[in-house]
């Protein structure tokens, strides 16, 4: 049998030597997390990847305008870790999630990694810590990325798909302006609604989803970087954060600015904890819309079979012609797992003890995921539910017709009791509610004609 066993090399850190894959771009450091915590296979996302390169990329930059490095190491420093932010060497960033709660073992990969890049670029040895990790600490870098990765995630992604979903279905609603139908409360029949009212509701719903999303994204743009281990900017130059800054918005093109307070900005995730509470809320809001489309859709036959899906795939394995209305099921799920993701922010937001939280890593992998499920489900929704459901018209009108609801328009006129009589029966012998109307009370047909047009009762024209 042939030796399996991969060629490695000594690394050395202050706790000693470590044999590393001689493959891997990452040293001892990174090695020890690995060796340490095989926990859930569960890696740092590409957009958290994506922002230590541009944060790192952006403090070489800063260190050699301040005269800290020179141009020879910095620009290296800074080759490298714009590649780390492209994505061309994600296959050596393999830290589980579950580490260190500073994120320490993530930075000092990221460390790594750029360093032996930059060393092979110039052919000169770079320090991991001392060049590539200079004027920052864990502290404030993790805090520092988990805000750049949210915000391009949610700017650049999320806010034009929860737009798109919005936008569909106003189109939508607005095609059927002219569809009256039964409404529900506790999903029994209630009075009459328009398609175009019942779906404005959906999208106002997603409008105010933006302006909380928006709003909290605010906070986010505030960064960290300058404080260090503590908060008090040990170790960097007073410049340093304000220079950084400056390079990330020219990178990114974003609005990142300085926290106020640096105390506050490493030792609790308040920001992060106030956004995925709106993600959470936008999950409800994406839960209530698909559980309508559901209902609609339910039948064909038994249910109230309103509204027709896409058929998609076949929808059981044993039940011939069977459809599901699956993007709805995948949706609901996604947002039960953002649900799920608040909750462990919220726990992971409560760990911040003294001067640094210490449970930044799930928060950055709980929240980032959050962002992507419900991105990729709107825009799933939108593109295949919303504009593709077609309306069953007919059936929404003679259910209609049959709604012995409508008498309630009558209550001021005949009074409650002597329109429940009119309901009941016109519910036991199954016939429309304005033959039964015409039986049992003193207006005349076209009075009764005009006060339960179902449209005049849905307040329209």
């Amino acid at each position: 049998m042939a030796n399996s066993v991969k060629p490695t090399r000594i690394e050395k850190d202050s706790l000693g030597e470590v044999p590393v894959p001689k493959s891997a771009l990452y040293g001892a450091q990174t090695q020890r997390a690995i060796n340490n915590f095989s926990i859930s296979g569960l890696m740092m996302p590409r957009s958290f990847i994506y922002a230590l390169g541009v944060l790192k990329s952006a403090c070489s930059k800063a260190n050699h305008e301040l005269e800290l490095l020179p141009r020879d190491i910095s620009l290296a420093i800074q080759h490298a870790a714009d590649a780390v932010a492209k994505g061309d060497y994600d296959d050596h960033f393999p830290v589980d999630v579950f580490q260190t709660g500073s994120g320490t073992s993530t930075n000092m990969n990221a460390n790594e990694v750029i360093a032996n890049l930059a060393s092979q670029a110039i052919d000169k040895k770079i320090h991991a810590n001392d060049l590539v990790n200079m004027g920052q600490s864990s502290n404030d870098v993790i805090p520092t990325c988990i805000h750049i990765s949210a915000v391009s995630q949610i700017s650049e992604h999320l806010l034009p798909a929860l737009s798109q979903l919005t936008k569909s279905i106003q189109q939508k609603s607005t095609s059927l302006k002219a569809v009256v139908k039964t409404g529900r409360t506790h999903l029994m029949d209630a009075m009459p609604i328009t398609m175009e009212q019942e779906m404005s509701g959906w999208s106002a719903q997603l409008e105010q989803g933006y302006t909380r999303i928006s709003e909290s994204l605010v906070r986010l743009q505030e960064l960290a970087i300058g404080g260090t281990a503590v908060g008090t900017g040990v170790n960097t130059h007073r410049d340093f954060s304000s220079k950084v800054i400056s390079a990330l918005n020219q990178t990114t093109g974003k609005k990142f600015v300085n926290k106020k307070n640096y105390f506050e900005a490493l030792s609790c995730q308040d920001s992060a904890v106030e956004m995925s509470g709106q993600l959470k809320t936008l999950a409800v809001s994406l839960m209530k819309i698909t559980n309508d489309l559901r209902w609609m859709n339910s039948g064909p036959q038994a249910g109230l079979a309103e509204i027709n899906l896409p058929s998609l795939q076949p929808g059981s394995s044993i039940m011939p012609g069977k459809v599901n209305p699956v993007i709805p099921e995948a949706t609901m799920m996604a947002c039960a797992q953002v649900m799920g993701n608040d909750t462990t922010i919220t726990i992971a937001g409560q760990s911040g003890n003294f001067q640094l939280n210490v449970m930044l890593p799930v928060i950055a992998y709980n929240l980032l995921q959050s962002i992507d499920l419900l991105t990729n489900s709107m825009i799933q929704l939108a593109q295949t539910t919303i504009v593709n459901f077609t309306v069953n018209k007919k059936h929404i009108a003679e259910t209609l017709e049959q709604n012995p609801v409508l008498i309630t328009a009558l209550n001021n006129l005949i009074g409650y009791d002597k329109a429940a009589d009119i309901a009941k029966k016109a519910l036991e012998q199954r016939r429309p509610i304005l033959d039964v109307a015409r039986e049992m009370t003193e207006l005349s047909n076209d009075e009764l004609v005009e006060l339960l047009n179902p449209r005049k009762l849905a307040n329209q024209k």
